[in-house]
C-alpha cells in the first residue's frame, strides 16, 4: 500500500472492514479482531493510527518486529489458521517518517476461527461481538461449506412421518422407474435420495416428503399480508390469510395464488374471456418466490414473508446471500447453491431449472426490481414496484 492510499484510507474512517489502533499492548487484542474479520468479510487493520483523531502516531521498528513475532507464534496455535498478509508503509509528517503496521486479513474459508481461548468473534459494524449461540456458529459453518444445512436430521423424525406416495411418485419422475424396477427397497431409496439419514428425516426431506412439516418446523411457513397503504406498520388489510404450511411445492402453489389474487390483472385484447395480465411480470414472480423458498437459509428459524402494498411487492427471505455472493453476481446467473439436495427435489417439483437463471430472467421481465442484500438484518429483500 503506497502511503496516499493509506492517507486516503485513513479520511474513509473506521468501518466494519477497517480498524484503526494507535498501539497495540496485548496481542489478544489483535487476535480477536483478526478472528472477527475471518469470521465475517475480512478486513484491514492499522496499527500506528489513533483511530479518534485519524493522526498517524506510528509505531517503532522494535513494537513491529515484536507483533510479527506474536503473530506468527499464536496465529499457528490457533484450531484454524486465518490467513493474513502485513506490510509496513512509511509516511512522512511535520517532516518525520513515521511508520504504520498494515495487516491485511482474508475472509475465511474454512469459518468459524477461534482465538487462543476458542472463543468465536465476527464484526458487528465497526466493533466486534462474541459468538455463542449454537444456530449462528452452525451458519458460520454452513458459509465455509464444512455443513450442508438441508442434509442436516431433523430431531425426533423418523421414516413414518414420511408420506411414502408423494416420494414414491416424485422417485418416478426423477428416474422414469418404480423402486423394484431399481432394485431398492423403499428405505435404501431414502437413504440414496438423502431423505433419510440415522433413521431420521433430513431437512430437505421433511420440506418435500413429509406429511406434516411445520409439526417439527413450526417456521417453515410463507406470511402473506396485503396491506392499506405503503408501510409495513399499518393495521389494516386487504388480505391477511393465515400462514401457508406443507411441503414447498405445497407453500409454492399457496404463495403464487396469494399473489396472483391480490394483485390486479388488466385486459390486453378486445375478446371479453381473454385472460388478464399481471401488474408485476407473472414469470417474474415464479422466479423469485421459488429462489426465496430453494434458497433461504434454513438455519434460520424464520418464516418467508410476502407483502404486498399500495406501491410495491416485497418477497423477504431468511438469511443474506451465502458465501460472500453479491446482488451483481446473482443478476448475471453466478450461482452459489446454500441447499443442494433441496435445489435438486426443486427442479423436479417445481417450475426451477437449478441454473442459477431465475433472477436474470426475472429481471428481463421485470427490469425495475430492486434486489436488497441485508447482511446485518440477515435476510435477502426483493422490492417490486407497482403500477
Amino acid at each position: 500500500m503506497e502511503a496516499l492510499e493509506l492517507l486516503e484510507r485513513i479520511e474513509t474512517g473506521v468501518s466494519d472492514q477497517v480498524v484503526f489502533n494507535k498501539e497495540l499492548t496485548e496481542v489478544s487484542d489483535l487476535l480477536t479482531e483478526i478472528v472477527a474479520m475471518s469470521n465475517t468479510k475480512g478486513g484491514i487493520i492499522f496499527i500506528g493510527i489513533d483511530g479518534a483523531t485519524g493522526e498517524v502516531s506510528g509505531i517503532r521498528n522494535e513494537m513491529i518486529k515484536q507483533i510479527g513475532i506474536n503473530l506468527t507464534e499464536n496465529l499457528s496455535c490457533l484450531p484454524d489458521t486465518p490467513h493474513v498478509l502485513t506490510e509496513v508503509v512509511s509516511v512522512s509528517v511535520e517532516d518525520q517518517t513515521r511508520k504504520v503496521l498494515i495487516v491485511h486479513v482474508s475472509e475465511g474459508v474454512n469459518k468459524p476461527y477461534k482465538d487462543n481461548r476458542s472463543a468465536i468473534w465476527v464484526k458487528q459494524g465497526s466493533d466486534k461481538r462474541r459468538v455463542t449461540e449454537n444456530a449462528e456458529i452452525l451458519r458460520l459453518f454452513q458459509k465455509s461449506g464444512n455443513l450442508l444445512a438441508d442434509e442436516m436430521e431433523v430431531f425426533e423424525t423418523s421414516i413414518d412421518d414420511i408420506n411414502r406416495k408423494e416420494f414414491e411418485e416424485y422417485f418416478i419422475s426423477e428416474f422414469k422407474a418404480t423402486l423394484e424396477e431399481r432394485g431398492l427397497t423403499y428405505e435404501q431409496a431414502l437413504r440414496a435420495k438423502k431423505v433419510l439419514r440415522n433413521n431420521r428425516v433430513t431437512i430437505a426431506g421433511l420440506l418435500f416428503f413429509a406429511k406434516d412439516p411445520q409439526s417439527f418446523k413450526p417456521a417453515y411457513t410463507v406470511k402473506a399480508v396485503s396491506f392499506f397503504g405503503n408501510s409495513i406498520s399499518g393495521n389494516q388489510y386487504r388480505s391477511k390469510p393465515e400462514d401457508f404450511k406443507g411441503t414447498l411445492p405445497e407453500l409454492f402453489k399457496q404463495g403464487m395464488s396469494f399473489l396472483k389474487s391480490n394483485l390486479k390483472a388488466t385486459q390486453k385484447e378486445e375478446e371479453f374471456n381473454a385472460k388478464g395480465e399481471l401488474e408485476i411480470s407473472e414469470i417474474a414472480l415464479i422466479e423469485l418466490f421459488q429462489n426465496a423458498l430453494i434458497h433461504r437459509d434454513y438455519l434460520k428459524n424464520s418464516p418467508i414473508r410476502l407483502l404486498i402494498f399500495d406501491n410495491r411487492v416485497e418477497i423477504i427471505s431468511p438469511g443474506s446471500l451465502p458465501n460472500s455472493l453479491t446482488v451483481e453476481e446473482i443478476k448475471y446467473g453466478n450461482p452459489v447453491i446454500r441447499n443442494n439436495q433441496i435445489a435438486a427435489f426443486g427442479s423436479h417439483t417445481m417450475p426451477y431449472s437449478g441454473l442459477g437463471s431465475g433472477i436474470s430472467r426475472a429481471l428481463s421481465e421485470q427490469p425495475n426490481i430492486e434486489l436488497v442484500n441485508d447482511v446485518e438484518g440477515e435476510q435477502f429483500k426483493v422490492i417490486i414496484p407497482r403500477g
